[in-house]
């Protein structure tokens, strides 16, 4: 693991992919698949499926939002239904259940369209009886990624991997609880904890270039979107 620092440790989310891979070459012989979660989440994944040799799928996840500041979430809702709520936080904010409701409800219906957008009319991978690596490009909260396992281990994959660049403690200690194993790089400790202090070049992944990635894949399945 990195020594713990907030300096750039990643050129960009290829090479975040490209040292990932590095830790996580045992699972090149297991029946294996890698999921995204899009959109920063794509780079670094196809350098782990490229790699590993193996199948590239996604998983789409969004953040729940609170209403009045958007860039902080309660919980998240993932591309097959499971939504991961924190009751602390909604207590802590004294949401109501309609706005609750609210926000699971345009969420889910921002989920549906951008896998609509991402896959077409191709179906979700197979995973039942794999080993899936869920992967993306940094953990701050933890929900979205907590929502993508709760959504693999409803598909029935024989083991969960979560790997990880960059994660904030808080992130990592609730990913423990619910991964088989997670794999990271770097564990960042300060309160203004941001994914992107750990890279050199940082900016939003487009949708344009997540379908450029995926069709761009030569291993095991091709996307053809």
């Amino acid at each position: 693991m990195y020594p713990i620092r907030i300096s750039p440790l990643f050129e960009n989310r290829h090479d975040a992919g490209k040292k990932l891979s590095v830790q996580l070459a045992i699972y090149k012989s297991r029946n294996t698949v890698v999921l995204a979660i899009p959109n920063g989440g794509v780079p670094v994944a196809v350098e782990i499926a490229n790699s590993l040799d193996t199948e590239l799928d996604l998983v789409v996840v969004r953040k729940l939002p609170f209403p009045l500041y958007p860039e902080a979430g309660f919980g998240a809702v993932a591309d097959d239904g499971s939504v991961i709520m924190s009751d602390e936080l909604i207590r802590k904010e004294r949401l109501t259940p309609e706005q609750v409701d609210e926000q699971v409800s345009t969420v889910t219906g921002q989920v549906r369209q951008r896998s609509l957008l991402y896959r077409k009319d191709r179906p979700l991978a197979m995973v039942r009886g794999k080993t899936a690596i869920i992967t993306d490009d940094g953990l701050a909260s933890g929900y979205t990624m907590l929502a993508a396992v709760e959504s693999v281990r409803r598909r029935r994959a024989k083991e969960v991997v979560v790997a990880i660049p960059v994660a904030s403690s808080i992130a990592l200690g609730k990913v423990k609880t619910v991964a088989d194993q997670i794999v990271y790089l770097a564990e960042g400790t300060d309160s203004h904890f941001t994914v992107a202090d750990y890279y050199r070049h940082w900016f939003d992944v487009s949708d344009r270039e997540v379908i450029k990635l995926l069709n761009s894949r030569e291993t095991k399945n091709l996307w053809k979107l």
